[in-house]
């Protein structure tokens, strides 16, 4: 049996499931689907950013406010998304 308290239980749990099946039917039972496109969203949003494309320009594409990729560049400047980094 696992307790759920906080968002660092969250991540062991997430860590731990290593089976890409698992995990995709854990964050379908666990969100919406407005959510999940919330998510994309929100990655494509850093990947235009590590791309270096103009923070205006991923707002409009995207639909999302300027707000949105603001916050998105501040988190890449605290060194937030290294996987994403990796990546690209």
């Amino acid at each position: 049996m696992f307790c759920m308290t906080d968002f660092n239980d969250f991540i062991e749990l997430v860590h731990a499931t290593r089976d890409k099946q698992l995990l995709a039917d854990l964050f379908t039972g666990i969100t919406t689907d407005k959510e999940r496109r919330e998510f994309a969203r929100r990655l494509e949003v850093i990947r235009r950013l590590l791309d270096n494309e103009a923070q205006a320009k991923i707002a409009s594409d995207l639909g999302v406010g300027i707000a949105t990729v603001t916050r998105g560049s501040k988190e890449l400047a605290q060194g937030r998304f290294k996987v994403l980094r990796k990546m690209s």
